[in-house]
């Protein structure tokens, strides 16, 4: 087992006090009254070692090394239920992401769906539901000669689980999700008006290439159960409905389902029909996939200098680090349910994506949104792409394929097709140990933790701006923080130093900025990416209404936006 002598161990800093807080809060080690990490290096030696040990003895030290270095100095961020529940006596998950299996169409099979929903949660897992498989409200329940109470009705009661259940990581989070053409879709797109309805979901609609072509043409739509149409409505109009709410109260987001399947490497395996709880992730039923983040923030070699630049060596390096990393984590994950665990031994998803992406930008200089930002960071994420394709075939030469894996229809898939030549031929020679590799997910507490670096593919909220804190107690606090970027050019520079031109928020940019760096991150990300279009208010309807269009003529795999209303509030203010 590797040990301080072994590593070179320098006293691990953090950055700001609210790294630190989020450490101590979040993924130090404590148990039964009794502080196990006494340093955040003893967290990144607990995560090492523990995730060796999958390596054959020869190797367990060197990979061990590798992992610990990794992450030192925040540069490899491991998702919160690894850094949280790796090397601890805790019977949690490893992954954060789940999406439940189909729900069937009964009593039994809606509790059943639940129950397992529950001890999924209890184990820290975030999850999805499709719940387009209920019949409709008012259906007739044969045997009972009642009507049903609809797929809304089980929302609730998972709902109210939910709530019931606080882990050692915080209250659980779900997502739900329903087709465009199910009979109780209007029901779905507007439950969220009341504020204190459904508030542990977040939800999505399911949108096809065909409900798309129907709204451009304002042609009719059916809303269907069993293969029936049940009644009509004009395209369009469910399309305002969404857009509506959307504009009053930042939900439901939509997701374009057809293009989630098409562009999905398994398809050939699977359909996939809901995500996990923040739409990273979309996953098949009793899917998961474990995820971690390189932190572009702590790659940038000389930043705010004329030579500033992203150091796409050590990307492509830690890009390899997190593949192995997060295949070892597959195998040491406990799971909730069964069939959770032989989803992913079949199909051995991770996913392997970025955060600090702004703070990099504003440190070469370079305008969030802008042409320049677009083409560098689509740059960025085609090479982590290919260094993810290229290190998992790596490991399927010495570990073997994923057990699902079908060489001729896999090679086929357009993401396979993108990549560079060298990597796709050593995917024909070896095969791919993981069969979906790469995800951007929103990041939020761990780039705290990394330094209060940019969340994931989010732009800088604020330089400087106030964070509700809920403490271990249950109490609300406020809490005032700096974004890494700013806390660095201060230190470098002084606090009397104006800022430079890159230094944009979320209150600076368009929309439109938003959408274009989604679509470019969606170019090189071969799963979803977890991304809020932020909005002014006084955006006219129409104008916020395109944004969803340019969302699906782009590219995007889906869609959230997030305009103040009096219904959401807001975690964080400025």
């Amino acid at each position: 087992m590797l040990d301080y002598s072994e590593v070179g161990l320098l006293p691990a800093m953090f950055d700001q006090p609210i790294s630190e807080q989020i450490w101590q809060s979040k993924y130090q080690y404590k148990t039964e009254g009794n502080i196990v990490d006494q340093t955040v290096s003893d967290t990144w030696l607990r995560v090492a070692n523990n995730l060796s040990h999958r390596e054959c003895n020869r190797d367990r030290n060197d990979v061990s090394q590798q992992f610990y270095e990794a992450m030192q100095g925040f540069k490899l961020l491991p998702a919160g239920r690894i850094l949280a529940g790796c090397g601890t006596k805790r019977n949690v998950t490893l992954c954060n992401t789940f999406v439940m299996r189909t729900i069937p169409d009964s009593v039994e099979g809606i509790m059943d769906t639940i129950k397992d929903a529950a001890l999924t949660m209890k184990m820290g897992g975030g999850l999805g539901f499709d719940f387009s498989t209920l019949r409709p409200k008012g259906t007739l329940v044969r045997g009972l000669d009642c009507p049903a109470a609809g797929p809304l009705a089980a929302m609730d009661i998972c709902d109210a689980v939910c709530k019931m259940l606080v882990t050692g990581m915080g209250r659980g989070a779900m997502m739900a999700t329903m087709r465009c053409d199910h009979p109780d879709i209007e029901e779905f797109i507007s439950a969220k008006s009341d504020p204190s309805r459904l508030r542990n979901f977040n939800m999505s609609v399911l949108i096809t290439d065909r409900f798309m072509n129907a709204v451009e043409k304002n042609l009719d739509w059916g809303l269907v159960w069993n293969g029936s149409v049940i009644r009509r409505i004009r395209a369009r109009a469910l399309w305002n409905r969404i857009m509506q709410q959307n504009y009053d109260s930042a939900e439901p987001g939509v997701l374009f389902i057809d293009r989630i399947n098409a562009a999905n490497p398994l398809n050939y395996l699977e359909e996939l029909s809901a995500t996990n709880s923040c739409a990273e992730q979309p996953l098949p039923p009793n899917g998961t996939c474990a995820l971690a983040s390189i932190n572009l923030a702590k790659l940038v070699a000389e930043p705010f200098g004329q030579n500033a630049k992203l150091d796409l060596g050590e990307l492509r390096r830690l890009t390899g680090v997190a593949v192995r990393m997060l295949d070892n984590t597959i195998d040491l994950s406990q799971f909730a349910v069964e069939e959770q665990k032989h989803e992913t031994q079949s199909k051995r998803r991770i996913g392997v994506g970025v955060t600090g992406v702004a703070d990099a930008l504003i440190m070469l200089g370079v305008r969030y949104g802008s042409s320049e930002g677009e083409r560098l960071f689509e740059s960025w994420m085609q090479a982590l792409q290919n260094a993810a394709y290229l290190a998992s075939a790596h490991l399927a030469a010495v570990r073997g394929c994923f057990p699902a894996f079908d060489r001729r229809e896999h090679q086929k898939q357009p993401a396979i097709q993108a990549l560079d030549p060298h990597v796709r031929m050593a995917i024909a020679k070896h095969g791919l140990r993981n069969g979906v590799l790469t995800t951007i997910a929103p990041t939020g507490t761990t780039s705290m933790y990394g330094g209060n670096v940019s969340s994931g593919i989010e732009p800088v909220f604020a330089t400087s701006y106030k964070r509700k804190i809920t403490n271990p107690d249950g109490t609300k606090s406020e809490e005032v923080v700096e974004d890494y970027a700013v806390w660095l050019y201060r230190q470098m520079f002084g606090s009397k130093m104006p800022l430079t031109d890159a230094f944009v928020t979320a209150q600076d940019l368009r929309p439109e900025d938003h959408v274009r760096m989604q679509a470019a991150a969606q170019r090189w990300v071969d799963s979803g990416i977890s991304k809020t279009v932020n909005c002014p208010e006084d955006i006219p309807f129409d104008t916020f209404s395109n944004v969803y269009k340019m969302a699906y003529e782009s590219g995007c795999k889906g869609c959230t936006t997030y305009r103040p209303n009096a219904v959401t509030g807001s975690v964080l203010s400025t």
